[in-house]
């Protein structure tokens, strides 16, 4: 069978993990038909807008695509590409598992969880404004429907992949209303899941926690701002953003990406850790039920941080790009 996905290999570094990733997934003998497109300011640059509306019709069209790192300005220019994407299509839950591979080092190898993400409100509705002169007000959004439709995907998540425990993470002690009324959402929809344990913690404890013992955690849930960060705080448990993978679902699309930046000061030299992108492939193959394939393109993966002889620089190895992807090849 052959799946017809929408490609982008994004900017930096984007083309070269883009393009080792394309080649694991051929060598597991699976077919896809890409459509690829450019997006950012390659894209501004050639066609005046950062994501053309001919990226948006094929994601529209083939309900699934597969994206590389692509730069965002910080303090100017366009907005996050990201962001746009998932408001977009309304892909409400972001997703990223951590679970640290052999060889790479961390204080906590033994890590295993979860953390979900809402993707679409919160300080990320992008609702800012200068009221006067050097004063600049920013809206946080939280909705009932989508703190329900965030808590719900958690739970039956849980309930399908035999995850015991969720934490709800909130400030609601200081932002009583809006962030009260994502854990009353997350509080009424674990009502409906009785064999998960459901527990809250506040999100600056959150963050001692998880330095301490995160052990104690099996999932997290919460809001988009706290979810950004600590996603990022917990891909130090895996040895870096370089290796983590990530999801974004929707009702009727999903989006699958390395989480990391484009680095541009390392794009072209032919060094860059295309981990995280495979990974995140694997996601999109357990999402087209290619369960077998997913299963054994993680299996050549770890046999590779097993045996240590193929790593690339940035966990301490010499290998390039090239020589990592042919050691998982070889591997599959």
């Amino acid at each position: 069978m052959s799946y017809r996905v929408t490609l982008i290999p994004g900017d930096g570094i984007g083309p070269e993990v883009t393009a080792a990733t394309l080649r694991v997934l051929d060598a597991a003998g699976l077919k896809f038909d890409w459509e690829p497109f450019e997006a950012g300011a390659i894209a501004f640059a050639k066609y005046g807008e950062t994501i053309p509306r001919a990226l948006l019709d094929s994601i529209e069209r083939n309900k699934i695509g597969l994206k590389g790192p692509v730069s965002t300005p910080i303090g100017e220019g366009f907005s996050s590409i990201n962001v746009a994407l998932r408001r977009k299509f309304e892909l409400y839950a972001n997703f990223r598992p951590i679970n640290p591979l052999p060889n790479v080092p961390t204080h906590y190898p033994d890590v295993n969880l979860i953390v979900v993400r809402e993707n679409t409100e919160g300080l990320y509705s992008g609702l800012e404004h200068e009221v006067v002169p050097g004063v600049v007000e920013s809206l946080k959004i939280i909705t009932e429907k989508a703190s329900t439709r965030i808590s719900r995907f958690a739970f039956e998540y849980a309930r399908k992949h035999g995850r015991k425990k969720i934490h709800s993470i909130h400030k609601a002690n200081i932002m009583k209303l809006s962030d009260g009324l994502f854990i009353a959402c997350s509080r009424k929809v674990s009502k409906e899941y009785p064999e998960v344990t459901y527990a809250e913690h506040i999100v600056d404890n959150t963050c001692m926690q998880l330095v301490t013992n995160p052990y104690q955690y099996d999932m997290l849930l919460m809001e988009n701002l706290y979810g950004d960060i600590l996603s990022d705080l917990c891909s130090g448990f895996e040895g870096g953003l370089g290796l983590v993978p990530g999801a974004n679902y929707g009702e009727s699309a999903a989006i699958f990406e390395a989480v990391h930046g484009s680095a541009p000061d390392i794009a072209g030299k032919g060094i860059a850790n295309p981990t995280a992108l495979i990974r995140s492939s694997l996601l999109m193959l357990q999402y087209l039920n290619e369960h077998a394939a997913a299963a054994r393109i993680q299996a050549a993966v770890v046999k590779v941080y097993t045996e240590k002889q193929h790593l690339t620089q940035d966990i301490g190895g010499t290998a390039s790009t090239g020589e990592f992807t042919d050691a998982v090849i070889a591997a599959l």
